[in-house]
């Protein structure tokens, strides 16, 4: 019998969503942010909207328009890439097997309607198939409602508890439910759960926004130091380009040229060493820093 995504309220502790997390694979947070902060979104996307086309593939969805690149294109979406509760989540459900960890991808997805339900799948068959442990999370992305999410628009669609399922067999779309929510609410959800995005058989277009994030060790979906231009890069606080990967993944992953750390090189500053213990013990808190990069003397 097909089990509902669990609903918390935007109030709720960060331990009490990773629990719930690590127990279904899934959670919602009710009205976390504003509504008006999602209209904003659009509207700083609204071009790129518009001279957006549909996908090539059934995966993709031809009436479903994909738009990325979102710290680079739309300012107030990088409030939602680094909204407290939301990393305060990640550094319990992700920070307990890694050293840092960062963005995966930053995506608009507009499903249509008349847009068949995307096949069932798991995030982390992108990493190569690798098969993880059973239990052990390389992901976990979270889904904006820009609109309301109903059943009848096209709610994401997951299998409650497919994250623990062992291997990868097949998936029956009869297990699965929607994701419903309101306007200003988000999902998170494990990149080993069975999800995907429903189909929309409404008249109005069901908008959501992906961010993911995977253990900075991994390669990101989205390469976001191309994907935002350096000039734009270099106007952003410290922990939000730690989280683009303008950090080390771990103690020795990611350094430029000379053993410099990522954010020296993009200010054209001198090498900073740190051993691998302090790194490891500072490096996710760093993703919190709100104010501009200034490094630590040697």
């Amino acid at each position: 019998m097909p089990v509902n995504p669990r609903t918390v309220s935007a109030h709720s502790a960060p331990k009490d969503i990773a629990k719930v997390l690590r127990e279904d694979g899934c959670v919602i947070i009710a009205n976390i942010v504003a509504p008006e902060l999602m209209d904003q979104v659009l509207a700083e996307l609204e071009q790129n909207i518009a001279t957006t086309r549909g996908g090539v593939t059934d995966f993709l969805g031809h009436a479903t328009r994909r738009i990325g690149a979102l710290i680079a294109r739309s300012p107030s979406a990088r409030s939602l890439v680094t909204h407290p509760t939301i990393l305060n989540t990640l550094d319990l459900a992700l920070g307990d097997h890694g050293s840092t960890f960062q963005i995966d991808l930053t995506q608009l997805v507009d499903i249509g309607p008349g847009e068949p339900g995307q096949p069932i799948h798991r995030d982390q068959w992108s990493f190569d198939y690798y098969p993880f442990p059973t239990g052990f999370e390389a992901e976990i992305a979270t889904m904006w409602a820009a609109t309301d999410f109903t059943e009848e628009m096209g709610a994401t669609r997951v299998i409650v508890g497919s994250h623990l399922w062992e291997g990868d067999p097949e998936a029956d779309p009869a297990l699965t439910t929607g994701a419903v929510m309101s306007k200003g609410s988000v999902l998170l959800y494990a990149g080993s759960i069975y999800h995907g995005g429903g189909s929309n058989k409404s008249d109005v277009r069901r908008i959501g926004v992906n961010i993911g994030y995977s253990l900075g060790w991994l390669r990101q979906e989205e390469n976001q130091y191309l994907a935002c231009p350096l000039e734009i890069a270099r106007t952003l606080p410290e922990g939000l380009l730690r989280l683009m990967g303008y950090q080390r993944g771990a103690a020795a992953l990611g350094y430029v040229d000379d053993l410099r750390e990522p954010l020296d090189w993009l200010y054209d500053l001198p090498s900073v060493h740190t051993d691998y213990v302090t790194y490891r013990r500072g490096a996710r808190s760093l993703l919190r820093q709100t104010e501009p990069y200034a490094p630590t003397p040697e």
